[in-house]
């Protein structure tokens, strides 16, 4: 019977190593688990060929290299399932199972089929000796860089239940971010369908009627039907050239952002406009900060947690803002000195930052510091969606009421007009 030599770890967090015999590498990993040990390393001592070793999981190591995009499908695993799966893993976890038993459970206790399909595939990379950082890493569209070291910091430090429980955090909030972002905008959009079909209505289907109506009549019509009747005839002769040269102008911009130059170009651009930047600007700050509370929190460096908090920025300019700033702490400037550099952090916030610094509470404040940015946010969509709504109504019942006066003053004119 073959022997197999592992190295593995309790649920407090202790490493012990020893020798094993087992008829395969996967019935001394279901011993190991068994036994309430995880195993890091798990070697073949005998036989013609080793074993292949498990993946280090040292906290700060680089994430495992991602596997080839595969396409998606109805069982292909998407980021949607990234925050249900933590959740299950951290609860069967808390129950007193190993990850390995948790994700094996999961696999076939699961209904969704793409969830289901995960935790098949991760349980069969971890039966076959990988960590569970090693196995996320397979799937990047699911788990991203930030994710799989903090799952590995938690693997080297037997902390992997809270850890799971700050990730869960981070992502519900994001979640419930953009959640009411999408509520917040709903409204304003759905004014702005319906005003324009209304005045799409007017000028494309009621005007030409009306023309023809009031031309019988004869008469001359006022200068405020004139211009009416005028914008609905270029509207007509004219409006496929405007919706041609929108759809190129779309197609263009889509294009030019596939390139990174295109794509800096226009997230610049995005930041000179007043209302997105305002947006951009307070989002990036609450994700940045939030995220490298998580990142310190789990374990790692200073160094190595800016660097994955500035991969979270979307906006390839302020990106590039961060990536200087993390250049300049590396080079032993202070945190709250170098982001300030950035010019999208107010000073009171910067000044909050450096007490944290000063106080080594970096962790904690930068999430007071989150909190923060999320109710100036909470505000900002708030005014924000208010404001459109308002505009837009007002706009709207305005060009009606034109439309109105327009139509009125024409009859009253044309009417004028006859003798009895």
């Amino acid at each position: 019977m073959p022997s197999f030599t592992y190295t593995a770890r309790d649920k407090s967090g202790a490493t012990s190593s020893g020798v094993l015999d087992a008829p395969s590498r996967r019935d001394a990993l279901r011993r190991l688990q068994t036994r309430g040990l995880q195993p890091t390393q798990l070697t073949e001592s005998t036989g013609a060929k080793p074993a292949r070793a498990a993946r280090s999981s040292a906290p700060h190591s680089a994430a495992p290299s991602p596997a080839k995009a595969l396409p998606v499908s109805k069982t292909t695993p998407t980021a949607k399932e990234r925050l249900p799966f933590m959740e299950s893993l951290a609860d069967l976890i808390r129950g007193g199972l190993s990850a390995g038993e948790a994700v094996r459970l999961l696999s076939v206790r699961v209904s969704q089929p793409r969830l289901r399909s995960l935790c098949a595939s991760l349980w069969s990379s971890l039966s076959e000796g990988q960590t569970l950082s090693g196995a996320l890493g397979q799937f990047p569209r699911v788990f991203d860089s930030q994710t799989i070291n903090l799952v590995a910091a938690g693997e080297a430090t037997g902390n992997l239940r809270d850890v799971l429980d700050r990730l869960i955090t981070h992502f519900t909030e994001q979640k419930e971010l953009r959640s009411k972002l999408a509520a917040a905008l709903a409204y304003p959009v759905f004014v702005c369908f319906l005003a324009g079909g209304v005045i799409l209505f007017f000028l494309f289907f009621l005007l030409p009627r009306l023309k023809g109506l009031l031309s019988s009549l004869g008469g001359e019509l006022p200068f405020a039907t004139r211009l009416l009747v005028n914008s609905s005839e270029f509207l007509l002769r004219y409006g496929i050239i405007a919706i041609i040269a929108l759809v190129v102008g779309v197609i263009f911009l889509t294009q030019s952002r596939r390139t990174a130059a295109g794509r800096l170009a226009t997230d610049a651009l995005a930041l000179r406009l007043p209302v997105l930047s305002g947006f951009a600007i307070r989002g990036t700050v609450l994700n940045f900060a939030h995220t490298l509370a998580v990142l310190l929190e789990n374990g790692i460096t200073t160094a190595e947690a800016l660097r994955l908090a500035e991969r979270t920025v979307a906006n390839e300019a302020l990106r590039a803002r961060f990536q200087e700033a993390t250049n300049r702490v590396l080079e032993g400037e202070a945190l709250s000195t170098a982001l300030g550099r950035t010019g999208i952090f107010e000073p009171l916030l910067l000044d909050r930052l450096s007490v944290s610094e000063q106080t080594g509470s970096l962790a904690p404040g930068l999430r007071d510091i989150a909190r923060t940015c999320r109710a100036q946010l909470d505000k900002f969509l708030n005014t924000f969606t208010t404001s459109i709504s308002a505009g837009v109504l007002v706009g709207a019942f305005s060009f009606v009421a034109f439309i109105a006066y327009a139509i009125v003053s024409a009859v009253f004119k044309v009417s004028s007009s006859f003798r009895f």
